[in-house]
């Protein structure tokens, strides 16, 4: 193990089904890692033993997957390795800090993809990669002249107040399946929603 060896992830979130949680714990024994695992009704904790430290992955479930949320600093570069590759599979967000020799290189990743990636040494800093946006100046000002936006805008209200009556007769109906498919619907809508207002 390399002592310099330093990763931070903050912000760090990832949706998981119980099989990847499962298929993660078989990963870690195959690595020769020490971990117990201790499963409650809202939580799901995998305990990993690095040399001294132990390691502590909370899962929080939710509805009938889980989610891994918070910081951590892992010290094993093997540990950290399986981490990535997790947040790559579930295509899940972090901000992760890789310290060695007083450099730290900060990556931003969105959906198991680096956005942003800095370089800081002391007090200076370097952006070695940016993700482009993909809306152009001209996409901008095709946007502003088009009218559509504002067709668009009073439908949505219209399949929004409709999405929120069946939300209520699902909610009714004790059907929770049926809640979580217009839940997913009505957050689709009110992404558009708020893309078109800006």
């Amino acid at each position: 193990m390399n002592r310099n060896y330093e990763v931070e992830y903050c912000n760090l979130e990832l949706r998981f089904e119980r099989r990847q949680i499962q298929t993660l714990i078989r990963e870690l024994i195959q690595e020769g890692y020490s971990l117990y695992w201790n499963e409650t009704e809202g939580k799901f904790l995998v305990s990993i033993r690095t040399g001294r430290k132990l390691v502590k992955l909370h899962f929080e479930k939710v509805n009938q997957s889980y989610r891994i949320v918070g910081d951590y600093i892992i010290k094993d570069e093997r540990l950290s390795e399986l981490i990535e590759k997790l947040i790559n599979d579930t295509r899940g967000h972090a901000v992760v800090k890789r310290i060695k020799d007083r450099q730290i290189v900060i990556e931003n990743i969105m959906f198991g993809e680096i956005i942003r990636l800095v370089e800081v040494s002391g007090m200076e800093h370097r952006i070695i990669y940016q993700k482009k946006p993909y809306v152009t100046f001209e996409d901008m000002i095709q946007a502003f002249q088009n009218k559509r936006a504002e067709q668009r805008i009073a439908v949505l209200r219209m399949e929004l107040d409709y999405e929120l009556s069946c939300l209520h007769e699902a909610t009714i109906e004790q059907d929770e399946q049926k809640s979580q498919e217009i839940i997913g619907q009505l957050e689709l809508l009110r992404l558009e929603m708020l893309q078109l207002e800006m």
